[in-house]
């Protein structure tokens, strides 16, 4: 089983900037993906950004050059520093640990508001 452990949310205004982070503990395999997923209310929940364990990385268009993701593999933990906020990022970030046949592990959601 893993547990994943989100913290860094908040408000923000416009043009600001936020650092999120996760943390995962349990049966932590060395081959995974791990990302940030997000979910704004009334849309569905859609990737932001991944990383594999080789440090490759996939954004989604919309944070293109605004977010970047990385990770600390010794310690299992995932950030994603996000600058120039915009309104249409206040969501509901999740952190999610894609380790194939493994299974698929989500953290409990932290909530970045950005004020105009």
């Amino acid at each position: 089983q893993v547990q994943l452990v989100e913290s860094g949310g908040g408000l923000v205004q416009a043009a600001g900037s936020l650092r999120l982070s996760c943390a995962a503990s349990g049966s932590i395999f060395s081959d995974n993906v791990m990302g940030w997923y997000r979910q704004a209310p009334g849309k569905e929940r859609e990737l932001a950004a991944s990383i594999t364990s080789g440090g490759s990385t996939n954004y989604a268009d919309s944070v293109k050059g605004r977010f970047t993701i990385s990770r600390d593999n010794a310690k299992n933990v995932v950030y994603l520093q996000m600058n120039s906020l915009k309104p249409e990022d206040t969501a509901v970030y999740y952190c999610n640990l894609h380790a194939g046949w493994r299974g698929v592990y989500w953290g409990q959601g932290t909530q970045v508001t950005v004020s105009s």
